[in-house]
């Protein structure tokens, strides 16, 4: 295993959810802060900002079932709602009642799921903010690159699940790379880390059901803009604008229906990791919106 990757894991814990193992990392101390990754890779991606983090926070980030180094059944159903199961789950078995939370990709899509249960009144966990990074917040204007519709929708994605060394490394690189900015591309060294992840757990066999998860944005659409609406909770929207699939549209969409929508957009080069491609960016907007916050 690459040596960054043992150390993550080593530092690591495992939560039973619905007969699976769950990996988690929870270090730091202070206000909980509840990390949501994205699709296809693990909390790894947080690893640029966690030294930050953990300083101020209680920083707890979970393996979403299907990716990291958490269970990838292919039995299983990958929903948002599920996900959201999931997170609800680790927090209780935590003991965290209160926590802020920050989202990215299909994170953002569990986050929306976790607040529009607080606004029904359905949880008994606590957002206390949310930052939101690059992800498909509006179905409508959600852009999916060709491989996820591909895998997602047709054909393709069970025969993938089936044959998985037919998605190979070099395809998942190109299909990475579209979503970095020009002079952000991630390393080998990290496209190392990442193929090390999807493999683990033989997880190309259900990269194609996890991907599923755009059919809830669509399904959930209203019910989840309709919480982000009315709600008090704090929000804040930290955008990578060169993000093919969530940039400069995404953000001038969450301004157009939004009340009173607290936006920030990085350098115009800035793709679909802002934690990754501007580290700096996005802790300096993080830290900016949390010590503004009124206290408790």
């Amino acid at each position: 295993m690459d040596p960054g990757l043992r150390d993550w894991y080593s530092r690591g814990r495992f939560l039973t959810f619905a007969g699976h193992e769950v990996f988690y990392v929870d270090e730091g101390s202070g206000p909980a802060l509840l990390l949501i990754h994205g699709y296809p890779f693990s909390s790894w991606d947080w690893i640029q900002i966690w030294d930050h983090l953990t300083a101020r926070f209680r920083v707890i980030a979970p393996d979403m079932l299907g990716m990291g180094f958490s269970a990838k059944p292919v039995d299983y159903a990958y929903r948002v709602a599920a996900h959201a199961d999931m997170h609800t789950a680790l927090l209780a078995e935590l003991g965290v009642g209160s926590c802020h939370v920050m989202a990215h990709d299909i994170g953002v899509s569990v986050a929306q799921e976790l607040l529009t249960r607080q606004s029904e009144g359905t949880t008994t966990t606590d957002i206390a903010s949310i930052a939101f990074l690059n992800g498909g917040l509006f179905h409508e204007v959600y852009r999916p690159r060709l491989v996820q519709t591909l895998l997602s929708d047709t054909i393709a994605g069970s025969i993938v699940g089936r044959f998985p060394f037919l998605m190979t490394d070099r395809l998942t690189d190109l299909a990475l790379d579209e979503m970095f900015g020009p002079e952000t591309k991630p390393s080998k060294e990290l496209l190392r880390q990442w193929h090390e992840i999807m493999a683990y757990h033989h997880g190309k066999r259900v990269t194609h059901l996890v991907g599923r998860f755009i059919h809830d944005r669509k399904q959930e659409r209203d019910r989840w803009v309709t919480a982000m609406q009315r709600t008090p909770v704090p929000m804040r929207f930290i955008d990578g604008p060169c993000d093919p699939n969530s940039g400069a549209h995404m953000a001038a969409r969450y301004r157009e229906i939004i009340p009173n929508p607290d936006v920030v957009s990085l350098g115009d080069d800035i793709g679909h990791w802002p934690q990754l491609e501007d580290p700096a960016g996005v802790i300096r907007h993080f830290d900016e919106f949390i010590d503004r916050l009124p206290p408790g």
